[in-house]
């Protein structure tokens, strides 16, 4: 779980140096407008079902927050390559997109990290109560979180932009 951790933490903070210095160095492309969220949620995405495979006695209430994620990303994008193409206005993250991002990737990293405690504790002879082991307090508060900014942000991109979706084109 440390490694994952790590390989996630590296490829999240090149995620935000890669955009730091596109902006600084004015080196934002249009391919990059195009492939950086993309990357963004091909490393979120396949985190989350990773965790999700792995961890059994979490699948039940953690397979729903992950729907939400995936139903958001989803949702998002098409709004997104819609507004796009039809309209050529390019859909920016707002502080909301970017608060769900931050949620998303704490999340991610708890849910490695908290079992890892949890058995560090446990090996250190303190017995922990079955409970925790599928619903891991910090992680549980944290994916509910997440799923709240998801829906919230990803409401917030459908209210927006509602207006260039125009069933007649």
């Amino acid at each position: 779980n440390i490694i994952m951790v790590a390989i996630f933490i590296i490829g999240a903070l090149s995620d935000f140096f890669d955009g730091h210095l596109a902006r600084k160095y004015n080196l934002v492309t249009s391919f990059g407008k195009f492939m950086d969220p993309l990357a963004d949620k091909f490393l979120v995405l396949g985190s989350l079902l990773a965790i999700l495979y792995r961890y059994e006695q979490m699948k039940g209430w953690l397979f729903w927050a992950v729907l939400v994620v995936i139903f958001r990303e989803f949702a998002v994008t098409s709004i997104r390559l819609v507004v796009s193409s039809s309209s050529g206005v390019v859909i920016a993250a707002n502080w909301l997109g970017k608060v769900k991002r931050v949620t998303q990737m704490t999340s991610i990293i708890v849910l490695l990290l908290e079992p890892v405690i949890y058995h560090a504790i446990e090996k250190n002879g303190t017995a922990l109560p079955d409970f925790f082991n599928t619903y891991p307090p910090a992680t549980v508060i944290l994916c509910a979180l997440m799923t709240v900014f998801t829906v919230w942000s990803g409401v917030n991109y459908l209210a927006a932009y509602w207006g260039y979706l125009d069933p007649e084109k």
